[in-house]
């Protein structure tokens, strides 16, 4: 199943979606890096998208507690 990317207001953030097949929240970075966040719930990576500050929202919620890898 295609991976629906949703572009996003923020300073460091291009794009956020989720992947259906692996279960990984997607983050494009604006440098042009992909991370993919592994448990991190469909409705959780709504609410980040449309969060007023995503990049200040992907640092509290995400980063160190869900695990990271680049795409």
């Amino acid at each position: 199943m295609p991976v629906t990317m949703k572009d996003v207001f923020s300073g460091a953030v291009q794009q956020v979606g989720y992947d259906d097949d692996t279960g990984e929240m997607l983050v494009l970075w604006k440098d042009g890096k992909t991370s993919a966040y592994g448990g991190v719930s469909p409705q959780e990576v709504d609410r980040i998208s449309r969060s007023h500050s995503v990049g200040a929202e992907i640092h509290a919620s995400i980063k160190g507690k869900y695990s990271h890898r680049y795409r």
